[in-house]
């Protein structure tokens, strides 16, 4: 049954990021009228994707602002994106968990499509380039990790954890490293363990499609914010792009009521509940003087920075993706390379033919001697691990870099409810308190629990 239009509630969702899409999917699905205001003039926040001209003559490139990897265990987000019309078999690259470095530069471990725990041990068993004293560490620390149910008694950095587990040197460097800055974009020395283990525990510790790898096939910004601002105004609601809230204020009349303004002082809406999904520090900003802001106040961030090489048609990886090792001292910053063309293939989106995507999480000094070194870095990184010359060359680079791309996921860290204070007011974002670190699962369970908070109240 249809709710009667006077009797909707109007919700305003601040922010229109992952998180705040995912409140206003929720909440409009319900039956409530949602207006979503978002300050950029686009959609989609640290997740989505941009249009520029690499070069005069050419036509203009859609590229995401970061490259995402997904797990299968991600199911509020795989729920969401049915929900706005977007089909996860079409709309992902599925691959088996892997980690595989270019030959002779590292590891090569991959999963079989074989029933949980079987895969793993499969996995281990074929892995190349571990000893034998690498895959008893391994055992040993997936059967003591199942034996602890994924849970320590106190936090502790993940180095302290690997170390208690007598985790060797090589497997830390070539294994558990780059995970765990994939994972919590956080290095090992400084990030939670227990976050981690809950990303562990998730994937690898589950069935076996929680662990598979999602990439996506089609830009970040048709992913989900779009379908999800079509699913909204389709369903009665709103999306402003370039309007920023300032202030909020109670309505005179009503104390569950409140009025938003923008910098100007200008009335933008009276609405009966507000989702706050902007980063903390500026919903730290327009909640200040109405609760203790401080939790919103004591995070750290952490940057990631995609690099772009552009190359000829002919240029193609072995794999849609290889892991990279990383050595400051030869400023090799590359992590993890993706060959975009590979996740394009078979679709209805352009291909990316010749178009290589380096990752680089959690490392500042990298862009420290600009976007233009920090090519030429990269880009030698991969002629010498591939060994191919022509490498040293792409037609053209872009860098998009994120200083503040997710919050720093140190032990212990205490990370606000969505609920606050103040009655009809929640947060949204992949900050909020949750098992997870900062990813797009962790967004998206945080706009969906936010919205539900407020469904359950009137």
């Amino acid at each position: 049954m249809t709710t009667p239009a006077h009797h909707r509630r109007h919700i305003a969702v601040i922010g229109g990021g992952w998180a705040g899409h995912a409140a206003a999917v929720t909440l409009a699905k319900q039956g409530c009228q949602v207006s979503v205001y978002e300050a950029s003039r686009t959609t989609g926040g640290r997740a989505r994707s941009i249009t520029f001209a690499p070069v005069k003559h050419l036509p203009p490139v859609t590229l995401d602002n970061g490259q995402h990897i997904l797990l299968g265990a991600y199911t509020t987000t795989f729920s969401l994106l049915k929900t706005v019309g977007i089909a996860s078999q079409d709309a992902f690259l599925r691959l088996p968990l892997q980690m595989c470095y270019p030959s002779h530069t590292g590891i090569q471990f991959e999963a079989p499509r074989l029933p949980a725990p079987w895969h793993l041990a499969i996995a281990l068993w074929r892995a190349q380039g571990l000893s034998g004293s690498d895959k008893m560490a391994l055992m040993r620390f997936f059967t003591s990790a199942r034996w602890m149910k994924w849970t320590l008694y106190d936090d502790c950095t993940v180095t302290e954890l690997l170390e208690r587990f007598d985790q060797t040197d090589h497997i830390i460097r070539l294994l558990w490293a780059p995970l765990c800055v994939a994972a919590l974009n956080t290095p090992i020395h400084a990030a939670s363990a227990q976050l981690f283990l809950h990303v562990l525990r998730d994937s690898l510790g589950a069935k076996r499609s929680a662990s598979d790898m999602l990439m996506p096939r089609m830009d970040l910004s048709a992913l989900f914010p779009d379908a999800a601002a079509r699913f909204i105004t389709t369903h009665g609601g709103a999306v402003y792009c370039g309007t920023a809230v300032d202030s909020i204020l109670p309505a005179d009349n009503a104390a569950l009521r409140w009025d938003l303004f923008n910098k100007e002082g200008s009335h933008l809406s009276q609405v009966d509940g507000l989702v706050i999904a902007t980063p903390p520090e500026s919903a730290a900003q327009l909640l200040d003087g109405k609760i203790d802001t401080t939790p919103l106040r004591a995070f750290d961030y952490e940057p990631i920075t995609t690099c772009y090489l552009q190359y000829t048609q002919n240029i193609r990886l072995d794999r849609a993706f290889y892991a990279l090792a990383t050595d400051e001292a030869t400023r090799s910053w590359g992590q993890f390379v993706f060959d975009r063309a590979q996740m394009t293939v078979d679709t209805h989106h352009t291909p990316q033919d010749g178009l290589l995507a380096v990752i680089i999480s959690a490392a500042s000094h990298a862009i420290e001697q600009g976007h233009a070194v920090l090519a030429d870095d990269v880009a030698r990184q991969l002629a010498t691990v591939f060994q191919q010359e022509k490498l040293l060359n792409p037609l053209w680079t872009k860098i998009i870099s994120e200083k503040r791309a997710t919050f720093a996921a140190t032990p212990g860290l205490l990370r606000p409810p969505n609920a606050t204070a103040i009655a009809n007011v929640v947060l949204a974002g992949d900050y909020t308190a949750s098992d997870y670190p900062a990813t797009l699962e962790s967004a998206m369970r945080s706009g969906k629990d936010a919205a539900n908070i407020l469904l359950q109240t009137r």
